[in-house]
This record gives C-alpha cells, structure tokens and sequence, in this order.
C-alpha cells in the first residue's frame, strides 16, 4: 500500500510507523489520520509483526492536528452556540470522534510503543498517551498549547498524571521537558537523543521474547484495568 503522509516500514517482528510531514512538523491532518489508523490495523492483522513503533520524521513526533488545514475552521462566528458545540461534541465524542481514534490503539492485539523524538504537542501528545509504552529523547517537549484558543485536554492525561498535576498543564498550555513527563507518569523512559530509535527496537524485541498470545492477552487486561477504574 503507498502512503503519502506516513511511512510504513517491517523489520522482523517490528512495524514501523512514522509521520512523515516534515514540513508542517508533522502535523497531523485528516488524510494523515487516515493513514495512520489503517497502517495500525495492517500490522496488527500480520501474525509476523509483534510490536508496532510509532514515531515521527525530523524534529518532532507531531505538532498536533492541523488546525491550520484545509477546510479546517474553529471559529465561532455565525453560528448558534448549539450548533458550536455541537460540532466539538462531534470531533470528539462522536463514533469517529477523537476518543474513539485514541482507543483504537488500545483494542489493537500488538502492543505500540511511541518514541517521543522531539517536539510532541497537541494531539500528538494525545497520541503518545494512548501508545501502551513511551520512549522519549532528552530533547522532547510535551505541551497542549491549543487550549489556549478554546479547545480541549485530553481523558487520558489526568488518567495517567493524576488531577493536580493534568490541571497545571492542562488550564496553562505550559510547555514541559521529557524529565518533568517522566516525572507526572506520562512516559516511561527518558533516553539520550542519539539511542531513541535503537533503544525503542531493543524493548520491542524483548516483548517479541514473551508468547504473543499472552502479550495480547496482558495489553488487554492492563487496559481493562483503567477501564474498571472508572476511564469511560
């Protein structure tokens, strides 16, 4: 299958995901997206592939969606405050919306693993909160800088970093560094820039150690545990 905004790689038991639109700092649009959730669904329908990479080209594993993009609009103006939201209740909340996109990665049987090689924002960062692991280079920033022009956080970060500590990003837009997301429980791992990709490939062929019957098996009953914990 040809791509246009990612790249799909296979190496061993590896697939290897990563966006590739260098020149918006991988922003992700609707057909990236698109791209994105069938690549995920390719690798995890081929028995050779036991663990799937995600990652981004050039400085950053993403900047976010494209709010910039063609027929892409936020603005409020000319339409009634129902209307409004319920537009954003659709992006989000619908049966296509967000959410839904973010826990397609959790229903998947392979686990993915986000290595997190630079700037990290917006949806990006949701993206990352939703891989079951996270790697990140000693130069990767986390940030939501978009709720500052009326949007929303994420369910999943207040479920990872706790109510106090997804508040003070989440209400600021701040920008925070790898330690600091260590820190809040956000990632797992922080690595020197240079070792990313190698370190993320050796953890991958570690789990491909483990019976992929009882990788799947462990992948869904961790994330049943969130689930039992009140996620939904």
């Amino acid at each position: 299958m040809e791509y246009e905004n990612i790249l799909y790689e296979k190496e061993g038991v590896i697939a290897t995901i990563t966006f590739n639109r260098p020149d918006t700092v991988n922003a992700i649009s609707p057909a990236l997206e698109k791209e994105l959730h069938l690549a995920l669904d390719r690798a995890d329908e081929d028995s050779e592939v036991r663990v799937i990479i995600l990652t981004g080209s050039g400085r950053a594993f993403s900047a976010g969606y494209d709010l910039a993009g063609e027929g892409q609009s936020f603005e409020p103006e000319g339409k009634y405050p129902g209307e409004y939201l319920k537009g954003w209740w659709g992006s989000n909340l619908g049966t296509m919306g967000n959410v839904q996109k973010l826990m397609h990665l959790w229903y998947l049987g392979k686990p993915v693993i986000a290595a997190i090689n630079g700037w990290c924002m917006g949806g990006g960062f949701w993206y990352s909160l939703a891989c079951d692991i996270t790697i990140a280079s000693d130069k990767a920033v986390f940030a939501q800088p978009e709720i500052r022009h009326t949007d929303n956080t994420t369910f999943l970060f207040a479920a990872l970093a706790g109510w106090k500590s997804a508040n003070r990003y989440a209400l600021t837009g701040d920008h925070f560094d790898a330690q600091e997301a260590l820190r809040i429980g956000v990632i797992n791992e922080v690595v020197p820039h240079d070792e990313l990709m190698s370190r993320v490939k050796k953890l991958a062929e570690r789990i491909a150690m483990v019976p992929e019957a009882s990788v799947r098996l462990n992948k869904a009953i961790t994330c049943y545990g969130l689930e039992a914990m009140g996620l939904r």
